[in-house]
């Protein structure tokens, strides 16, 4: 929490220019919970709180419905595009899945191989027939709950320090819970599902001290982006997906999957 302490109005100390207190499963100055890069099966300055395998459990891809309300929600009040991106690096680098191209790049790969169907491409390119890489799995992200101001303790600062308590503002949390479902693409079985969430703590610029002017926008730059708080969200996620394939063990039906189940009908 970055802070400046100023000693004015009648002595007093006031707390002003406090920014949010960082995500609590964020690494230390990062801007999201997903840090780093990631180059094949190695990567470099990834979250240490991120689960990693010594083996890829096969190819995965992430897709969005774009159908839900949460995306647009996403785009106008975050400026955030898209968790697809997050959400492929922190497989790439936990290495429990080999990340496949099926979003917006994908036309791009299609694109390339029309130009070498139509001979435009020189014979050297090598851009056959036969080389894509299925995608084994498919993962998708979703947000249950997303909210800014969930909950306070403003009042209770001023009823503890009075006058000093009302002029420090108000403590809010921004909370977030989110989806991952794991969908085998050969069978359409969900394989695993994992819930996460993430939290964290905003404090308020003693508007009534300051009023307008210079410093009346100060209590919107102190809010930390719901972004950040998604991403500590959807990194719990992924981790509590990698925690249970690790032990996965598949579903057994009484007859094989699909052949009628065993609540029967009169």
């Amino acid at each position: 929490m970055k802070c400046t302490i100023l000693t004015a109005m009648l002595g007093m100390a006031v707390l002003s220019g406090c920014e949010s207190m960082p995500v609590n499963m964020g690494a230390p100055g990062a801007k999201t919970a997903a840090t780093g890069s990631a180059g094949g099966a190695n990567a470099q300055s990834a979250n240490s709180q991120l689960e990693r395998c010594d083996k890829s459990l096969g190819t995965i891809a992430f897709v969005e419905d774009a159908s839900q309300p949460w995306i647009a929600q996403l785009t106008q009040q975050y400026n955030i595009q898209s968790t697809v991106p997050l959400l492929r690096l922190m497989a790439q680098q936990s290495n429990c899945f080999v990340v496949v191209e099926r979003g917006r790049a994908f036309s791009n790969m299609n694109m390339e191989r029309d130009l070498a169907a139509s001979g435009e491409l020189r014979s050297t390119s090598k851009m056959q027939k036969g080389q894509m890489v299925a995608a084994d799995y498919t993962a998708t992200p979703s947000i249950s709950f997303s909210a800014r101001g969930t909950g306070g303790i403003g009042a209770a600062i001023g009823g503890y320090l009075g006058p000093i308590g009302a002029l420090a503002g108000s403590v809010r949390s921004n909370e977030a819970s989110t989806m991952l479902l794991l969908t085998d693409n050969r069978s359409g079985v969900q394989l695993a599902a994992s819930e996460g969430s993430a939290k964290n703590w905003d404090l308020g610029i003693a508007g009534g001290l300051f009023g307008g002017g210079a410093w009346g926008g100060a209590g919107g730059f102190t809010n930390t982006p719901q972004g950040k708080v998604l991403a500590a969200a959807f990194m719990d996620s992924y981790n509590g997906l990698v925690r249970a394939v690790r032990n996965y063990k598949a579903q057994e039906v009484e007859g094989g999957l699909g052949n009628g189940g065993t609540l029967k009908v009169n």
